[in-house]
């Protein structure tokens, strides 16, 4: 069917809609384009380039994902390299204490040897018995003992006993301490001493360091109200 405008000048309005107005272009690209290598070298291009933004998209959201977990590891870490830090003080402080107190033993070793020596002989000397000398033979490191404050020490005792059965009693109750060891009786005979038989003995004995069960430490200073 043929149309006259009848108004010249005024251009007749398009039927149709939007819709259709851009198939209609993209037929007419379609007729233009010829190539199909140019057709799906674009489609190519536009999938990959939809793919690189998809994948900066879920990477971005990683990234933001994965700032928290980055904040904790970094604060564990300090944590934790301060707590190193905190350790190696602390050994260091131990070990100084460690050698301070290996020098106070090393000094004072043997200090309280002697009076153990003249407890532990007090203790098992019987009535009517005294000593008349004690003397070391040959004070030495023991050998089993790894704690240098109680080094073995050999002793020689000479005593004045007026019952021979007190004289036997005390090699009895001198084997009988922890701290002494190796009870030897030298000799033993009758003197006269002030118009009196007496027995005279000689007794050597070895000091050791008890075990730790028949230690009783005590402090050195209590307050007193």
């Amino acid at each position: 069917m043929i149309k006259i405008n009848l108004l010249p000048g005024v251009k007749r309005k398009r039927s149709g809609s939007a819709k259709d107005a851009l198939l209609g272009q993209m037929k007419d690209l379609g007729a233009r384009v010829k190539d199909p290598m140019l057709i799906v070298a674009v489609v190519a291009w536009v999938l990959a380039a939809g793919w690189l933004a998809y994948g900066f998209l879920a990477n971005t959201k990683k990234m933001r994902d994965l700032e928290p977990r980055l904040e904790q590891a970094k604060d564990e870490h300090r944590r934790y390299r301060n707590l190193m830090a905190e350790k190696r003080r602390t050994e260091s402080i131990r070990d100084s204490l460690l050698a301070q107190i290996g020098i106070i033993r090393t000094v004072d070793g043997d200090r309280y040897t002697w009076p153990h020596v003249l407890d532990e002989v007090t203790k098992a000397l019987p009535a009517y018995t005294w000593l008349v000398t004690l003397n070391s033979i040959s004070p030495a490191a023991s050998a089993d003992s790894a704690d240098t404050t109680a080094p073995a020490l050999q002793f020689q005792l000479e005593g004045r006993t007026v019952d021979i059965q007190a004289y036997t009693r005390f090699l009895r109750q001198l084997e009988a301490s922890p701290w002494i060891t190796d009870v030897t009786p030298l000799q033993a005979s009758t003197v006269v001493e002030q118009q009196r038989a007496v027995t005279a003995f000689q007794i050597r004995a070895t000091f050791t360091r008890a075990d730790s069960a028949y230690i009783r430490t005590v402090p050195m200073s209590q307050s007193v109200r």
